[in-house]
């Protein structure tokens, strides 16, 4: 079995993480502003961050890699754009690559859903996918980036892999029933939730949502994020909490801001 010291996930604020597999250390969807600032999420709409991170860009610890799903100002902003450095592999959206790449980052890689990418380490390996994302459905869909789920699988040399979903900034629609095809075993499900809503539309899963993608899943595990950082989120976490608890059988585990959970949480 993994050794759960070495695999952990520490919460930043918003979608921003640190996942910790063995040697590995990846950043997910750096946004550090701090609170009272804006963000600029597109086509002149900007929000007002309601939180604060538990950190700052500077005390990142050496990354491997940043899992970025899409190019917003909430899931990568002028601080990170300053402060991480230029040759940081960036594993992201062909779209968000082009962008990244005009900024400097010229390891932003491009990842077609279903994109595999593979980064080794001390004899263990990690495969990151690409899944099955969309910001909103129906017309809305048109002007909204893309947006990516990815799979982080930790393959060490003894033992068994660990298999974390990253959900992305993602409504429910059926593509995403794809991904139980590739990965029915998946050990931690981390869900961007929040109910985010532009114009009365829905661009992030709201908390019933997020339960009925664990009923498709069926992961051991999930740890929601992304859910009150920002004025445009108009669902909060008790509506997931609510809904998972009408399902027995469904692990939540709540982390806060500042905390680390090992992974697979105990």
């Amino acid at each position: 079995m993994i050794d759960e010291s070495q695999c952990s996930i520490s919460f930043i604020g918003n979608a921003t993480t640190l996942l910790r597999f063995g040697d590995f250390t990846l950043l997910t969807d750096p946004n550090f502003v701090r609170r009272g600032q804006w963000v600029h999420i597109g086509h002149g709409i900007v929000t007002r961050r309601r939180t604060q991170p538990s950190m700052n860009v500077h005390e990142l610890p050496d990354l491997d890699a940043v899992v970025l799903s899409h190019l917003h100002g909430d899931h990568f902003d002028r601080v990170a754009r300053r402060g991480l450095h230029r040759d940081l592999p960036v594993f992201t959206t062909a779209h968000a690559a082009r962008k990244l790449r005009g900024y400097g980052f010229a390891e932003a890689v491009p990842m077609p859903r279903w994109t595999q990418r593979s980064m080794s380490k001390s004899g263990d390996r990690l495969e990151i996918t690409s899944l099955p994302g969309k910001h909103a459905c129906g017309a809305l869909a048109a002007v909204v980036p893309p947006v990516m789920g990815t799979l982080v699988e930790y393959l060490p040399r003894e033992g068994d892999p660990l298999r974390v979903y990253l959900s992305g900034d993602t409504v429910l629609h059926s593509d995403l029933r794809e991904i139980t095809d590739l990965f029915p075993d998946i050990d931690v499900a981390v869900l961007h939730l929040g109910g985010t809503k532009v114009f009365g539309r829905l661009l992030t899963m709201d908390g019933g949502q997020g339960a009925r993608l664990l009923d498709i899943l069926k992961p051991a595990h999930t740890i929601p994020v992304h859910y009150d950082d920002y004025g445009v989120m108009k669902s909060p976490l008790s509506d997931f909490q609510v809904a998972v608890d009408q399902r027995p059988g469904v692990h939540a585990q709540y982390v806060h801001r500042g905390q680390t959970c090992p992974l697979p949480p105990t």
